[in-house]
């Protein structure tokens, strides 16, 4: 006794030290409204446990190790205070204060760390720990029953009045743990009668977390027999709607065995969640630093042979660079900025050779922040089925381009897509958003509801450019997308063709790059090219992707009038409407580029990049316009010496006069801030 009255001084005094009673005063004065007639009233408080550690070490453990006694004596605590300062009438017993205490932080030791890869199986004490994952399903919100009051049926008992049986909610508790019809009185054992006009109801939601390793198979890189389970989350009341579907978390919770007979589960009652993301390499490797020094003098060399010497042991060099600069653009510019503001940048390629494009893709997947491909048969947005933990509403799963959230979703070959997908892929290119139908019949809802989702991942796909299934090829540039809409690419905003400027011999050059890698994996055969790792790739663009760029007045000038001189040409001359995509398009372009060359302000140059790409992606959607640019304007020449990097220097400074003259002959006021000289 002297024991409990012990740890009861130590709780009023870390209640009154955090905060906590001022607190406690505040939150029974809504309470004290004459309409509210409840068996319980909750109430939260956020605890420290390094702090109570510091108050009483013995109420510390009692937090960490008995959260259960925990409470009660916090309860115990708090109806003292409420009757002794008279803060709430309507109070009677203890029973009736319904305390929730809120974790801030478990001690970092790994017996408070719960991991997903190997979480057991078997009974374990029911104390708080911290696990992280990914959201991969949740329900919608339903009730749940916080508190009732009982009364026994015979009228000559005390329990007949009052509150004097109370059941509340407890951790791992099924609905049928508090409220059922069997309950029979302490005193003369006579049944129990709910009091249903006293019922306390209260918002519930599940969620399955995964561990964050089930992305490396869903990227498709891990070939093993490894396989990743799910543990069920329960969120209550405040907790609810603090996840989303595609998201990484931290969250503390009370593991426990939730009994539904014949059945018992494993679950976690959440207690506290807190976003989360894996930890990232941010350093760039010396022989970048090196690169970026020797390069100094061209603001268009950096990128040009950090993309040149990229994944060689794929492609051989000359081959394909401007789809590897623009998987490399892609993959430093997806992501969240600084204001929690998504970027992403979604890219279309038209190709011959799906094979190689199919393991450059793959390869690039590797390297993102979070990379999924997707299979053609499998569920690209949501699905529903119906919750197996007695809710019996909707249980909404995460498709391929939800669990890439922040990163790349790889759909690969279009033409394996049928008419439909292919429709609902173009309408969450455009809108970024998936909606979804939940019949209430179904699902037990007293209405239909339509809920969104937003698609926050970048897209990446292709397809076969011989493949023409019937298309008319007058049209200039409908010949160079094969089969694929001409509207579909539109939302896609980027388009790349690969073309092989030397025809066979790019073949005889893959051929050969391919037999060297099988016979001599692993040993340079182009002592050109400088030697970078995969890992030297991850630190860079993990490091890139977390530049905040500046956008310069220079830029701005270029960008803003060749949106304008395209829209007024393409317009009259085509009837193509340039769309505010397209400006967005060429500002993501523009600071992809400036990040991916390390920089965070935009040049004049990282604009150049943009056009270039942007007035190629749209002459292959709707053919040519005044402004005339070669077939391949990023990569005009080989860039495997020194020579051929001065040869695309003076290419590019040619081509960025070429927009120039294109600017002020075309776009509305340009003269205004480009000279004729």
């Amino acid at each position: 006794m002297d024991n409990i009255l012990s740890l009861k001084e130590s709780v009023l005094v870390y209640l009154d030290r955090s905060g906590g009673l001022k607190k406690l005063a505040e939150d029974c004065k809504p309470v004290n409204d004459p309409q509210r007639t409840e068996a319980v009233y909750r109430f939260c408080f956020s605890v420290n446990p390094s702090d109570v550690i510091e108050v009483d070490p013995v109420l510390g453990d009692c937090v960490l190790h008995d959260p259960l006694k925990a409470t009660r004596l916090f309860q115990s605590v708090c109806f003292l205070a409420i009757k002794t300062l008279s803060l709430i009438e309507k109070i009677h017993t203890e029973s009736q204060v319904n305390v929730i205490l809120k974790l801030t932080h478990l001690p970092p030791f790994s017996e408070y760390t719960l991991n997903l890869c190997s979480f057991p199986r078997v009974n374990v004490p029911m104390r708080p720990v911290s696990m992280e994952g990914l959201v991969i399903a949740m329900t919608r919100v339903t009730k749940y029953t916080q508190g009732a009051r009982f009364l026994c049926v015979n009228e000559d008992c005390p329990c007949a009045a009052g509150f004097h049986h109370i059941r509340v909610h407890a951790p791992g508790a099924t609905e049928s743990a508090t409220v059922r019809n069997d309950f029979s009185c302490t005193m003369c054992s006579s049944p129990l009668k709910e009091d249903v006009k006293f019922r306390v109801l209260g918002d519930k939601q599940l969620v399955e977390l995964i561990h964050v390793k089930a992305l490396d198979v869903l990227s498709g890189h891990q070939q093993s027999s490894v396989r990743y389970q799910s543990v069920t989350l329960f969120l209550r009341d405040e907790l609810c709607n603090s996840m989303r579907i595609g998201r990484f978390y931290r969250v503390l919770g009370i593991p426990a065995h939730v009994h539904q007979w014949p059945n018992i589960t494993w679950g976690v009652e959440a207690n506290n969640v807190q976003p989360w993301e894996p930890e990232h390499l941010h350093t760039v490797s010396a022989g970048f630093q090196e690169l970026l020094k020797g390069t100094a003098s061209s603001p268009w060399r950096f990128s040009c042979i950090v993309a040149h010497c990229f994944a060689l042991h794929i492609a051989p060099p000359g081959l394909y660079n401007t789809l590897k600069l623009s998987l490399l653009l892609s993959l430093v510019q997806t992501g969240a900025d600084a204001k929690e503001t998504f970027h992403n940048l979604d890219l279309l390629v038209a190709v011959t050779d799906t094979l190689i494009l199919d393991r450059l893709m793959a390869y690039s997947l590797s390297l993102a922040r979070r990379g999924v491909r997707h299979q053609a048969s499998g569920e690209l947005f949501a699905s529903l089925s119906r919750d197996e933990h007695g809710a019996g509403t909707a249980n909404i799963h995460a498709g391929s381009a939800l669990l890439a959230t922040g990163g790349i979703c790889m759909l690969g070959d279009l033409g394996c897509y049928k008419k439909d997908k292919l429709d609902a892929i173009q309408s969450v290119l455009e809108s970024h958003t998936v909606s979804m139908f939940i019949p209430a019949k179904k699902y037990g809802e007293d209405a239909d509801q339509q809920l969104s989702f937003p698609v926050q991942c970048s897209f990446w796909a292709f397809a076969d450019s011989s493949c023409r299934s019937g298309k008319d090829c007058s049209v200039l540039g409908a010949a160079e997308i094969g089969s694929i809409p001409v509207q579909l690419a539109d939302a896609f905003g980027l388009v790349i063709q690969c073309r092989d400027r030397v025809g066979e011999q790019a073949l005889l050059a893959q051929t050969v790059h391919t037999l060297q890698q099988a016979v001599q994996s692993g040993k340079p055969h182009n002592p050109i090219c400088w030697e970078f790792s995969t890992q030297d790739y991850q630190k860079l663009i993990a490091h890139a992707r977390g530049l905040q760029v500046e956008l310069s007045p220079a830029a701005e000038k270029i960008i803003h009038g060749y949106y304008m001189a395209s829209r007024r040409v393409r317009t009259q001359s085509q009837g193509v409407k340039m769309s505010v995509a397209s400006i967005k398009l060429l500002i993501s372009l523009a600071e992809a580029h400036c990040k991916l060359c390390l920089r965070t302000r935009m040049l004049e140059e990282d604009a150049v990049i943009a056009v270039l790409l942007c007035e190629n992606s749209i002459t292959l959607k709707h053919g040519a316009s005044a402004l005339i640019i070669p077939p391949d304007a990023v990569f005009p020449c080989d860039v495997g010496d020194v020579d051929g990097l001065h040869r695309r220097d003076a290419t590019l400074d040619e081509l960025h006069q070429n927009i120039l003259r294109f600017i002020y002959a075309y776009a509305p006021g340009a003269d205004m801030y480009i000279t004729e000289e």
